[in-house]
């Protein structure tokens, strides 16, 4: 196993999914649900979110294959687009709780996706899958995903405990730095980008 493999995976899904970030946009969501109602949401928002990422993680692949997509591009493009969650995280842009009211079942659009299996984690994870070449680097990502998921399944499971604690103030203090941090990936995989390109010229 990969030990600094995997706590990269934790760490970039976690900032990007950021699940102490969910808990109020989950509450808002499912504020008019009993508690049972917000549980089965919670677990199917989990198995959405988790089929979007494996059906990218393995096929991936073959569809950067098909487009003539390079994974220096590939890193371009989600660090660029990183840095757009990032600003949303900084600035407290949420776009789910406003239309929340579109959406027939929130545990499908907008929990499942996008906001737990997002274009970021997407992204995140097919560079993962892409920079991984052993057994044990593949698992080291498998387990940084199921970890992420299972924080994020805790942490809707859980909202109104998670909140209590936190509060409104620490949940807004936990999304701020989530973005900072985020940010920083972002710039990162722009700068792997950039000199993957110049090698390759070169």
């Amino acid at each position: 196993m990969d030990l600094q493999l995997l706590a990269s995976v934790i760490v970039t899904l976690f900032v990007i999914m950021d699940p102490p970030g969910t808990v109020p946009i989950f509450m808002s969501l499912t504020a008019r649900l009993s508690a049972k109602d917000r549980n089965r949401s919670a677990f199917q928002a989990l198995l959405v979110a988790t089929g979007v990422i494996v059906v990218f993680a393995i096929f991936g692949q073959s569809i950067l294959n098909y487009m003539h997509i390079s994974l220096a591009a590939l890193q371009g493009a989600g660090g660029l687009l990183l840095v757009l969650i990032a600003l949303q995280l900084l600035t407290g842009s949420t776009s789910g709780e406003e239309n929340a009211a579109k959406y027939k079942n929130v545990a499908f659009v907008p929990l499942g996706t996008p906001l737990m299996a997002g274009p970021g984690a997407i992204v995140a994870v097919m560079v993962f899958v892409q920079q991984s070449s052993q057994l044990s680097e593949y698992l080291a990502v498998g387990l940084g995903i199921a970890v992420v998921l299972a924080s994020l399944y805790l942490a809707m499971r859980f909202a109104g405990v998670v909140q209590r604690v936190l509060g409104e103030n620490g949940v807004e203090l936990v999304t701020r730095i989530a973005g900072l941090l985020l940010s920083a990936i972002a710039v990162q995989m722009i700068a792997d980008s950039v000199t993957a390109f110049v090698k390759g010229v070169a």
